[in-house]
């Protein structure tokens, strides 16, 4: 019996290590943000950090081949990034997170975005709000911008834990390839903040990098033909 549990565990490990291997090798973080980046001169941003506070930054990244993408998703501006975006919230990375928060607020924003169904099917217009802790902000044909770090029912106002999750979808036609991007940006809305570090402790910041990456392998099976 004990060289069972021991050949199960030793079996759990190795899967575990190759399933680690193969998130952050297909998928790369980025941090901070380039000093170029669009957030920094868009209008979302300097109306949610209106202090100009330090922030905790990254973007992951996952680069796929314009042949793996599915064809339909193509042909009309915009809808690859909403698919995308569909991925991300109705994907199995999201998940565990999801079913936390119905457990404790589903009952008090139930016109809010919760079932995989409606997570799977929504436009996410700008006010669309999901799960209690994420509010659509901005949209554009390539990104889909969110508000997050606290309820936009409960909590609509400025916060010490504020931040903007930017879900896009970029075709690169020199290289042939399609670039998804989960882009973070974490920061203090409410009172000015001194100094240059972000809100997020060091550990968190790579737990947080870590979760990005599998949302990431999650969402992007979305916009595939088959598993890729």
């Amino acid at each position: 019996m004990s060289r069972i549990i021991k050949r199960t565990i030793y079996t759990g490990v190795l899967a575990g290590t190759a399933f680690l291997g193969y998130i952050g090798g297909t998928t790369s973080v980025i941090w901070p943000l380039p000093i170029d980046d669009p957030i920094w001169s868009s209008k979302v941003y300097a109306r949610h950090n209106p202090f100009g506070n330090p922030s905790t930054q990254d973007v992951c990244i996952k680069r796929i081949p314009l042949s793996k993408i599915r064809p339909e998703l193509l042909e009309k501006e915009g809808d690859l990034a909403l698919e995308f975006c569909r991925g991300v919230w109705s994907g199995w990375g999201y998940q565990l997170q999801r079913r936390f928060l119905a457990q404790k607020y589903q009952t008090i924003t139930p016109d809010q975005l919760w079932s995989p169904r409606d997570l799977a099917t929504s436009t996410y217009e700008p006010g669309t709000k999901i799960t209690d802790h994420f509010e659509v902000v901005d949209k554009t044909p390539d990104a889909i911008t969110v508000r997050c770090g606290d309820s936009p029912a409960r909590n609509p106002g400025p916060r010490e834990g504020d931040g903007l999750f930017v879900m896009y979808a970029e075709v690169d036609k020199e290289r042939n390839e399609v670039e998804l991007g989960l882009k973070s940006c974490f920061f203090n809305s409410k009172s000015k903040q001194d100094g240059i570090l972000g809100p997020m402790p060091k550990y968190m910041e790579k737990a947080h990098q870590w979760y990005a990456r599998l949302w990431m392998v999650s969402a992007s099976r979305w916009v595939t033909k088959g598993i890729f």
